[in-house]
């Protein structure tokens, strides 16, 4: 890159969108945390922070470069059909049994987190990323605990 067209980049741009990309990546990492160490699934530490990371990216660019919320929305839904696909490869069937459900939830809602980060909703961000870790965390305990009947295995 030559440097005039190094000068003539928006740094104040890069910054905000680094901003957002870190905040995405930050509310991303406990829930990618949790699947990493409680799961044999390939879903993790990677994986969740990329989904947040790369549905903020695409809602950032849809936001800076279209010009109706139309437009935008049809990003969202394409987004939300690719995670969707994405969530789609953590669940495993065997025989009577299903597995892998709450990570495929949970990388769904990933993804929701980046798009709220996107749109300055950290509030949103926020809450969906504690009560996802929450779900997960404690939610196990409270089933076992109220020995409800089993709906699959779930790592």
């Amino acid at each position: 890159m030559n440097e005039e067209a190094l000068l003539g980049l928006d740094w104040y741009q890069i910054w905000r969108h680094l901003y957002h990309l870190i905040i995405a990546f930050v509310l991303a990492f406990p829930l990618g945390w949790d699947r990493e160490k409680g799961s044999e699934s390939g879903a993790g530490l990677r994986t969740f922070p990329l989904v947040a990371l790369g549905s903020c990216a695409f809602m950032l660019t849809a936001i800076a470069v279209l010009d109706s919320t139309d437009a935008e929305s049809r990003v969202l839904a394409g987004i939300l059909t690719g995670i969707g696909f994405i969530g789609g490869g953590a669940i495993l069937k065997g025989g009577a049994s299903v597995a892998g459900t709450a990570t495929a939830a949970s990388i769904w809602n990933t993804g929701a987190i980046g798009m709220a980060v996107a749109w300055d909703r950290f509030e949103i961000a926020l809450v969906l990323s504690v009560l996802n870790f929450f779900t997960l965390q404690f939610m196990p305990v409270i089933k076992a605990n109220a020995e409800l009947p089993q709906e699959g295995k779930d790592a």
